[in-house]
């Protein structure tokens, strides 16, 4: 059981670990980290301030305290002038423990001022430290957005890209459902025409239907052809007077000036019974 919680917290680890380096942003984490070292270094300026403040309070205190000393060792020497000496030792007395006081803050005073200089040292090294990282931080910057620019000009090139990868997946179902539905219409055509398909309209024939009707569509055309080919042997084609009327002369003339005459005495020869007809009926 353990081993499998561990398992378990292992992949929760690595499942955060992946997310959170989709997420993350470059520039932003060298921002926040620059940011975190100004402020380490404010600390320790801070701390520099009151180790300086301290210093200086023992130093006033100290100075205090040795004007005190003075002061008695004064006393002392007045009151042994007076023939106090009493007073005199009284005074010595205490300018003793004045003394001490001054050793030990004397013995402060030294160690703050050792504190004092090691902060020194350290804000100029944590200073030194502050600018060259953010020196480096730029130009991290800097190549970070010309990579991500370059990626992103070779994506939108390649179709690499999310846009340019959804653009082609869409052309290329465009394509398939073209080919897929021109397919089906040419398989569909070919079935009707095979007769496989019933064509439910009604208009259209079987293959053998439209081969007897192409075979009689040609036969008729070569008919056609041959009444023009013998219309035009016998010297009468079918349409209007064409080149042929000039390479024949004025014959086709004298041929139709003598089929008007030869009709015309036709018309004669019976109008002469009719009117003889007519001329007996009154009588």
């Amino acid at each position: 059981m353990p081993g499998v919680i561990k398992r378990i917290s292992a992949i929760v680890q690595s499942k955060a670990n992946k997310a959170l380096d989709k997420v993350e942003n470059p520039v932003d984490m060298l921002d926040m980290s620059y940011e975190q070292q100004l402020q380490n270094l404010q600390k320790v300026r801070r701390a520099l301030a009151d180790v300086a403040t301290a210093r200086k309070r023992l130093e006033l205190q100290a100075q205090q305290l040795q004007q005190q000393a003075d002061k008695l060792q004064q006393q002392a020497r007045q009151a042994l002038a007076q023939n106090r000496e009493d007073l005199a030792r009284e005074a010595l007395t205490r300018r003793g423990t004045i003394a001490e006081q001054l050793q030990s803050l004397g013995q402060q005073h030294q160690q703050v001022e050792q504190q004092q200089q090691q902060l020194e040292l350290t804000a100029q090294k944590l200073q030194a430290q502050v600018d060259a990282f953010r020196t480096r931080k730029e130009t991290l910057k800097a190549t970070y957005t010309a990579s991500k620019a370059q990626a992103s000009i070779g994506e939108a090139v390649s179709g690499i890209s999310e846009s340019m990868t959804d653009a082609g997946m869409t052309l290329q179902r465009a394509q398939d459902k073209i080919a897929e539905m021109q397919a089906r219409a040419g398989a569909i055509d070919e079935l009707l025409d095979t007769g496989a398909l019933p064509d439910l309209t009604g208009t259209a024939d079987d293959d053998i239907t439209r081969e007897l009707n192409a075979t009689a569509t040609a036969n008729q055309v070569d008919t056609e052809l041959a009444a023009m080919k013998a219309e035009l042997a016998a010297g009468q084609p079918a349409g209007s007077l064409g080149p042929a009327q000039d390479a024949a002369g004025q014959a086709p003339n004298d041929q139709a000036a003598t089929d008007q005459a030869g009709t015309a005495a036709t018309r004669g020869d019976s109008a002469e019974p009719a009117s003889a007809t007519d001329g007996a009926g009154p009588a």
